[in-house]
C-alpha cells in the first residue's frame, strides 16, 4: 500500500466540511478539514510517491503535471474564498499527517491571524496598463533633389527622434505613476508586480504597470468607477482591469 500524506491547499476560519462536498482534491481526492486553534486548514490525502520530495523533484519538470495540480489548487482557493478570507497556501505543501498540520499551524499562528484579518471582506483587482504598440519610425524624407539625407543631416534626425521617445516615454512612465497612486489611495493595499511578457498574456502594446489592489466589498463600484475615469482621462494608455478573485497578493502566507 502505498505511503500518503497531507496536501495543504488552505487556510480559513470556521469552516463547514459540507461546503467541500462537491469539490474534487488532487486525483480527485476527498477534501477534509483539519481544525486546529480557530483555524481550518482544507487538506487531502495525496500518494507521496508523486508528491513527496523525490516525486515533486521529478514531477515539477513536467508542464503538463504541474499545470494539472495549479489549477487544482486554484480551484480549491477559489471555492473557499467566497465563503470567508482564505489565506492560499504554497503550491505543494505537504505534511505526513494531521498532527503535522497542526504543527504548521502553530508555527504559523500569528501570521495566519494577520492575513485572514487583512483580507476578511475583500477581494484583489488585477490593473495592468499598456501603451500602444510602437510605430515603426518613418522613411526618412527624400528631398526634391531626389538625394537621402546623409551625414551630419541623417545623424541630427536620428538624433531627434531618439529624444522624442525619450521625452514620450517620460512622459508615460510619470503618467502611470500617477495613476497608479490615485488607484492605491482608493484601496486597503497595492502590490507592483513585475510586467508580464506579451507572448503569454496576448496584450499588445507595452505593459508599463501591472499592479493588484485590495478593495473591500463597500467600495469596489467607487474603485472602477475611478479606473473608468482614469481611462477617460488618458485615451492614449490601455486600463486593463480585471476581477475581482482572491486575494492571493495579500493573502499569501510568507512559509518558511
Amino acid at each position: 500500500m502505498p505511503e500518503t500524506g497531507r496536501y495543504l491547499y488552505a487556510i480559513t476560519r470556521h469552516l463547514d466540511p459540507e461546503v467541500l462536498v462537491d469539490i474534487p482534491g488532487l486525483d480527485g481526492g476527498h477534501l477534509d478539514v483539519v481544525e486546529h486553534r480557530g483555524l481550518a486548514v482544507v487538506v487531502s490525502s495525496v500518494d507521496l510517491d508523486e508528491y513527496g520530495e523525490e516525486g515533486l523533484t521529478r514531477n515539477l519538470e513536467r508542464l503538463e503535471w504541474l499545470e494539472e495540480v495549479a489549477r487544482r489548487h486554484d480551484a480549491v482557493v477559489q471555492a473557499l474564498a467566497v465563503k470567508g478570507p482564505t489565506a492560499p497556501l504554497r503550491l505543494a505543501t505537504i505534511c505526513h499527517d494531521d498532527a503535522g498540520v497542526r504543527r504548521r499551524v502553530d508555527e504559523w499562528h500569528t501570521a495566519l491571524q494577520q492575513v485572514l484579518d487583512r483580507v476578511d471582506g475583500r477581494m484583489e483587482w488585477s490593473i495592468k496598463v499598456l501603451t500602444p504598440a510602437r510605430k515603426p519610425e518613418p522613411a526618412a524624407a527624400v528631398p526634391a533633389g531626389g538625394e537621402k539625407p546623409r551625414g551630419a543631416e541623417y545623424l541630427r534626425r536620428k538624433k531627434a527622434q531618439a529624444e522624442a521617445r525619450l521625452a514620450d516615454d517620460e512622459v508615460a512612465l510619470h503618467t502611470v505613476e500617477q495613476i497608479h497612486q490615485t488607484l492605491a489611495s482608493r484601496t486597503v493595499a497595492s502590490r507592483r508586480l513585475p510586467p508580464q511578457d506579451p507572448r503569454l498574456t496576448g496584450h499588445e502594446g507595452t505593459m508599463v504597470l501591472n499592479a493588484a489592489y485590495l478593495v473591500d466589498a463597500l467600495d469596489e463600484q467607487a474603485f472602477l468607477s475611478e479606473v473608468q475615469a482614469l481611462q477617460a482621462a488618458h485615451p492614449g494608455l490601455v486600463l486593463d482591469h480585471r476581477g475581482p478573485w482572491p486575494p492571493y497578493s495579500f493573502a499569501m502566507l510568507e512559509q518558511g
